[in-house]
């Protein structure tokens, strides 16, 4: 409760169901798809027809996903919904429904609450996304997000790991590493927000990524990728996952990774190397995927449809099982991705 020297209103003041309605209260009506939403034990959702269902779930805990000092309650609201819909773009598919489950300490301020919900809100109207239900619980340690997202897709446009081939080329869309060097930056001052704007567009990218639901809904769409992962936990990973699933190795060109600008002039002045912090990384959520020579036609469809997204050459799967990292003139091993264990 909240006590005489702090009259600002915590969670615990409303208890449970009055918590959920003040939610409620702020989701816009739900669309025909949803005939029965919050409310009810569950939800009840009418599928696509001729389309799949894509499901997928991802929680953030404070402390291991974000720190408070350094991302605002909207922030983590945002993020814990577009980390989400990066997976259902990795996929081929479109994001159509969300689940919030909100594990809350009970000292957490009412207004951090309602700022939280609102960046969850406001990803969820850019990816149109309609909020299904959810839950809230007490938590006796951090704050916790759990989301779920569903979406759809047609048949035989689905994107998996397990699509690649050797010989087939690697592609990221975007730039790597801005996101760790945001993260980096506000570990070194404390948070706040850089006087430089390239500075300041790494933290907003590890604060609020961007999610790429055009390109990944349009590799899936034209049929241009054979296979694809997005970069939570960083490109080294994903290069990993991708090659494993497919039963191949990779190689990737130091020199062609479309680095961050920022990212690599902070990266120098922390004495740190570039390359090597940028593709072990995570928190980018942007898309590696493959392409067959045979899809090159249709790959070039997707680049002029991307509005302006830079879509980067950066490798090849390989007959062999090595996942090697090619830099000046000599193959070195790939540096490990963010592990949580």
């Amino acid at each position: 409760m909240s006590s005489p020297g702090n009259l600002a209103p915590v969670v615990s003041d409303l208890g449970e169901r009055a918590l959920i309605e003040r939610i409620r209260g702020r989701v816009p009506a739900a669309p025909s798809l949803l005939p029965v939403g919050i409310g009810d034990d569950a939800a009840v959702a009418v599928p696509d027809r001729g389309e799949l269902q894509v499901l997928t779930t991802d929680a953030l805990v404070e402390g291991v996903h974000f720190d408070r000092r350094f991302s605002s309650p909207a922030d983590i609201g945002y993020k814990a919904l577009a980390v989400n819909a990066s997976d259902i773009a990795a996929m081929g598919a479109a994001p159509r429904l969300a689940l919030l489950s909100l594990m809350l300490p009970p000292a957490l301020p009412l207004s951090d609450l309602d700022e939280l919900v609102g960046g969850f809100l406001e990803m969820a109207a850019e990816a149109r996304v309609t909020v299904a239900g959810g839950n809230i619980t007490r938590s006796p340690g951090p704050l916790i997000v759990d989301v779920t997202v569903t979406g759809a897709v047609r048949p035989r446009r689905v994107l998996t790991r397990d699509g690649g081939a050797a010989g087939q080329a690697l592609f990221v869309t975007g730039q790597i590493g801005a996101a760790a060097a945001g993260l980096g930056w506000l570990r070194a001052h404390g948070g706040g927000r850089p006087d430089q704007p390239g500075l300041a567009e790494c933290v907003a990218r590890h604060q609020r990524p961007e999610p790429r639901l055009r390109v990944g809904a349009m590799l899936g769409r034209t049929r241009a990728a054979s296979a694809c992962m997005d970069l939570s936990d960083g490109l080294a990973d994903a290069v990993r996952q991708v090659a494993s699933a497919s039963g191949t190795g990779a190689v990737v060109d130091g020199a062609a990774l479309p680095i961050h600008p920022a990212a690599a002039a902070w990266f120098a002045e922390t004495g740190t190397d570039a390359v090597e912090a940028s593709v072990a990384g995570g928190d980018d959520y942007e898309l590696l995927f493959a392409v067959p020579k045979r899809s090159s036609g249709r790959l070039r469809h997707v680049v002029q449809q991307a509005r302006g997204l830079a879509i980067t050459l950066i490798g090849e799967l390989t007959a062999d099982g090595g996942v090697l990292l090619r830099r000046d003139g000599r193959a070195v091993a790939m540096p490990a991705g963010f592990s949580h264990f």
